[in-house]
């Protein structure tokens, strides 16, 4: 194995750093992996597939990082890292997987980022374009990495991206991309609010058409001929409870499959979407009436003695649970939520009007769940995920509502958001 001087460092091993391994090295290039982590996942698997491809332990070491051509950055890794800027400084290329993906990509692509809604949104629009009969590639920060979508001949492309992919991304030219919305998130990351929701504002660069949200100022491009959805106003908005497109009325909201407020803005979206890439309106109230969500995303686990149990784990951030609370306002008063974690230096107070007006009790865990119970009157904090449930469970009563809306990243207690609510959905299911 060459592990001194590759031309190509991929940096983060995981199911994206395997995916640009296996893209790279059928490209014939010479290819080498470093992970600071002593046991990264997927190293059984790099071992397995390319026992000639090295894979470095440790620290970064800028001197040898310095020497390679191309280093293709995990998402999970800061550019601002010392030793990366180190190499970027000396003249070395530093890249993502969506960039390598952007540059062999021989199909439309559509590309979605936003605080929230971007997995339900690029979900949506993929079962739009399936319904259409048309071949789709939907991945990227959601289920496949994006390199692993090639050579399968696809039709076009859905890809939900996130701010980190788009810091290394400068190639990509969607068919029509889209902020769906932005909102307090990674500011751990990044200088400040407008750092996080200028990078997130990339995207728009080199599209053909850009889809913004008539209601979030922050996802404005600036273009003239810019496509907008809104509740209530826009190019795409929701009209005497129907779902509106530029040809008029397309279904009522309450045919969809998906419920919620935060749910009608995401058809809006995904209706422009996919309309770009030729997807007619029978396709796309095929998908609205049977699609019906993401696990993990408001997903109504179980109704016991006349308790609902709701599993929104993936709201990671404070846009998420407000979109959650919001959606939910035939509950307004008899919510019993369940919140905390890592909050990646949120701002909590934002969220104290709109508890006051949906909550009837908060119970708060994790990293900044102290900080977070203050936001609330009634609110008590706890050690665990277990301990939290207990006590939100014991005081609900039939006809109210448990909810896990954390507001905030699972990384302080869980391996991922999926564990922390396949956990809340277990405690639920065994009342």
């Amino acid at each position: 194995m060459q592990t001194s001087s590759p031309s190509i460092w991929v940096l983060g091993l995981g199911i994206t750093g395997l995916s640009c391994v296996r893209y790279l090295h059928a490209q014939g290039l010479s290819v080498a992996v470093w992970d600071t982590r002593p046991t990264p996942p997927g190293a059984e698997q790099l071992a397995a597939e390319f026992p000639l491809v090295a894979l470095k332990t440790g620290p970064f070491e800028a001197k040898v990082l310095a020497k390679a051509t191309t280093l293709v950055v995990s998402p999970g890794i800061a550019l601002a890292t010392p030793e990366i800027k180190t190499a970027i400084d000396s003249g070395v290329e530093a890249i993502g997987d969506i960039e390598l993906f952007a540059r062999a990509a021989d199909k439309p692509v559509i590309a979605i980022t936003g605080s929230n809604g971007k997995s339900t949104v690029t979900t949506l629009v993929g079962e739009m374009i399936a319904a259409q009969g048309m071949s789709v590639g939907v991945g990227g920060n959601i289920g496949e990495p994006a390199l692993a979508l090639l050579g399968k001949d696809h039709d076009c492309y859905v890809l939900e991206l996130s701010s980190f992919q788009l810091e290394t991304t400068s190639s990509l030219k969607p068919r029509i991309a889209t902020v769906l919305n932005v909102s307090d998130d990674h500011l751990d990351r990044y200088r400040d609010f407008s750092h996080y929701r200028d990078t997130k504002l990339t995207i728009y660069r080199n599209a053909e058409r850009v889809l913004e949200s008539a209601d979030d100022a922050n996802t404005q491009s600036g273009r003239v001929d810019a496509i907008r959805f809104g509740l209530n106003v826009g190019d795409f908005r929701v009209e005497a409870g129907q779902l509106l497109s530029p040809k008029g009325p397309l279904m009522a909201t309450e045919e969809m499959a998906l419920v919620g407020g935060h749910n009608h803005l995401n058809a809006l979206a995904s209706m422009a979407l996919a309309q770009a890439v030729g997807v007619d309106e029978a396709a796309m109230k095929t998908a609205l009436k049977t699609f019906a969500g993401l696990r993990h995303r408001c997903q109504s686990v179980v109704v016991k003695h006349g308790v609902h149990y709701v599993n929104d784990s993936k709201a990671t951030n404070i846009g998420a649970t407000e979109a959650a609370l919001m959606g939910l306002t035939e509950f307004a008063g008899r919510i019993h939520l369940i919140a905390g974690g890592d909050g990646k230096g949120a701002d909590f107070s934002q969220l104290v009007p709109l508890f006051a007006n949906s909550l009837k009790s908060l119970t708060t865990l994790g990293k900044d769940g102290q900080a977070l119970a203050t936001t609330f009157a009634h609110s008590t904090y706890c050690d665990s995920l277990e301990q939290a449930f207990a006590h939100a469970a014991a005081l609900a009563e039939p006809g109210e509502m448990v909810l896990l809306s954390p507001a905030c990243a699972s990384i302080d207690m869980f391996a991922n958001y999926m564990v922390r609510g396949d956990r809340f959905c277990q405690l639920a299911e065994a009342l």
